[in-house]
C-alpha cells in the first residue's frame, strides 16, 4: 500500500446484524455510528437486572491507517461507548443505574503471531486480530463487560446496606446472648 494513497471510507450500518460482518481486511477504512440497546447484546443482557426502554449503549466507530516505522502502515479502530445499564446494588440489593463511558484505541493484526509479537509496553492501544467476517457487535459487548464495575453500587449516603446482607439490629443482642463454646469444655473438667 503507497503511504500517500487516499483509500475509500465506507459507512457501516448501524443495525446490529450488519455489524456481525465487518472487512476489516479490505484496503479501506470504516466509520459508523449508533445505538445498540441492551437487547441487541445477549452477554450484556444478561448481566443487567432490568431493562428499561432507554437502556443500552451509543457507539461510535473510525478506522484509519497509521504509519509505522518499519513495514507497512497499521490500521488503527477508535472505539467509542457511551450509554447507561441497570445492574444490582451491592450494598442494598437494589437496581442501580451504571453509567459508562469508553474510548479505545486498538491495531488491527491479521494473525494471533502479530497479535503475540506487538510490543506490551504500549498502553495506548492492543492488537485486535481482525478478518474478513470479523464480528464488531461481539468486539463492542466484550469492551462494555471489561469495563464494568466489579462491585456495582450507588454514591455513598445514597443507600443503606440491606439488613439481610449484614443483618438486622435485633440479632446483634441476640448473638450476644449465645452461650460460651468454651463453657461446654470447662464442665466436662469439672465431670
Amino acid at each position: 500500500m503507497n503511504r500517500n494513497q487516499v483509500l475509500p471510507q465506507v459507512e457501516l450500518s448501524s443495525e446490529p446484524s450488519a455489524l456481525k460482518r465487518v472487512d476489516f481486511c479490505a484496503q479501506q477504512s470504516y466509520k459508523g455510528a449508533g445505538f445498540l440497546s441492551i437487547s441487541d447484546m445477549p452477554r450484556v443482557a444478561e448481566e443487567a437486572s432490568t431493562i428499561s426502554p432507554g437502556d443500552g449503549f451509543d457507539w461510535s466507530v473510525l478506522t484509519h491507517f497509521e504509519g509505522s516505522p518499519v513495514g507497512e502502515p497499521h490500521q488503527i479502530l477508535e472505539l467509542g461507548l457511551k450509554g447507561r445499564l441497570q445492574l444490582v446494588c451491592q450494598r442494598c440489593l437494589q437496581d442501580c443505574a451504571v453509567d459508562l463511558e469508553e474510548k479505545r484505541r486498538f491495531v488491527l493484526v491479521m494473525t494471533d503471531a502479530e497479535a503475540d509479537d506487538y510490543p506490551i509496553e504500549d498502553e495506548e492501544q492492543e492488537p485486535l486480530v481482525v478478518n474478513q467476517h470479523f464480528n464488531l457487535l461481539e468486539t463492542i459487548e466484550d469492551e462494555i463487560l471489561l469495563s464494568l464495575p466489579l462491585i456495582p453500587k450507588h454514591p455513598e449516603d445514597f443507600c443503606e446496606p440491606h439488613a439481610s446482607t449484614f443483618g438486622d439490629e435485633g440479632d446483634e443482642e441476640a448473638s450476644n446472648e449465645h452461650e460460651n463454646p468454651f463453657n461446654i469444655l470447662k464442665n466436662m473438667k469439672k465431670n
